[in-house]
């Protein structure tokens, strides 16, 4: 995947910025700013998640930052007076403001696989105005993936984890999903985090996609999305497929011990959420995937960076 906007593309695979057909030299940190950025179009990036994410949880000086910040505006033909590209948002953090091209790369795959091997991804907004970004791929009937906790479109897409699944349901159907808002490349700083809303976002795809009449897919926690939309939209849903879901949040079920497993995990999710090697980490992969191979356990930790800031993934 490469990112181009104006004269500028952005090569993360070899960690390149060309301007004008040119190479131009950035200090590692500069080209994860830009990075993060621009994955991230029209987005608040807030200070906690620059922390997070280029400065891998470390906290630097708000000086530090601004110079970083400064250097990018530089090396895109950016400054702090024009402010293009790179927008400040005083005491909270930066916005992408240009228009971003994602070019991606086809994946080779074998005949088996669906004719469409690959994924387009377009935008929409929820009825309160927030972004979604919702992905479609494969080919056949139309199948809808409620959203979830813990996904990224682009990211999925490469993933050992996800695309041997995506794979797989492209066989037979037009897959639509997309990334639960406060997830991945759909709106990270919101408010409202509530199960009204997550309908409403699933809403908001299905007229995007211009559907009348699929299959609904709920896994996890788009479980009681889907429950509650096919509820209140029996003439849309043919199919409610519910895997590895719940009826009823933690806090919410019989046994007492769910909402102190919950207490746990919000603890475990504030102290290594996104860090290689944390308690948490291990623990989410032993729940998720017990056998799963260094590659999927370390993708994990990827997902975990890329998908949502820590205050997100506690609030989900």
């Amino acid at each position: 995947m490469r990112y181009r906007f104006g004269a500028c593309t952005l090569t993360p695979d070899n960690h390149t910025l060309e301007v004008d057909g040119a190479p131009v030299h950035v200090e590692p940190q500069v080209f994860d700013i830009l990075l993060l950025l621009v994955r991230h179009p029209d987005r608040l990036v807030s200070h906690d998640q620059l922390m997070s994410e280029v400065w891998g949880g470390r906290i630097v000086s708000d000086a530090t930052v601004s110079a970083r910040i400064s250097a990018a505006r530089a090396a895109i033909g950016d400054d702090g007076r024009r402010q293009t590209w790179i927008r400040t948002v005083p005491r909270r953090g930066f916005r992408f403001v240009g228009a971003v091209e994602r070019i991606g790369q086809e994946t080779s795959v074998t005949e088996a696989q669906s004719a469409d091997a690959r994924q387009r991804i377009g935008m929409c907004r929820s009825c309160d105005g927030v972004r979604i970004a919702y992905a479609r791929s494969g080919c056949g009937p139309p199948l809808v993936r409620a959203g979830h906790w813990l996904t990224h479109l682009e990211n999925d897409w490469h993933s050992p984890i996800w695309r041997p699944i995506l794979n797989e349901m492209g066989r037979s159907f037009t897959l639509w999903r997309y990334d639960q808002r406060g997830n991945g490349l759909s709106a990270q700083d919101v408010d409202d985090l509530s199960l009204d809303a997550a309908v409403a976002d699933l809403s908001a795809v299905v007229t995007a996609a211009g559907l009348d009449r699929f299959v609904l897919y709920g896994i996890s926690q788009g479980s009681p999305v889907a429950i509650r939309y096919a509820v209140q939209n029996p003439d849309k849903v043919s199919r409610l497929i519910l895997h590895g879901g719940y009826e009823r949040g933690r806090r919410l079920r019989d046994t007492p011990g769910e909402a102190t497993m919950s207490e746990a995990m919000v603890t475990m999710i504030r102290e290594g959420w996104g860090r290689p090697g944390s308690a948490f980490l291990r623990m989410f992969a032993a729940m998720y995937i017990p056998g799963g191979s260094t590659d999927q356990i370390a993708s994990l930790a990827e997902l975990q960076r890329l998908c949502t800031p820590v205050e997100n993934a506690w609030r989900l």
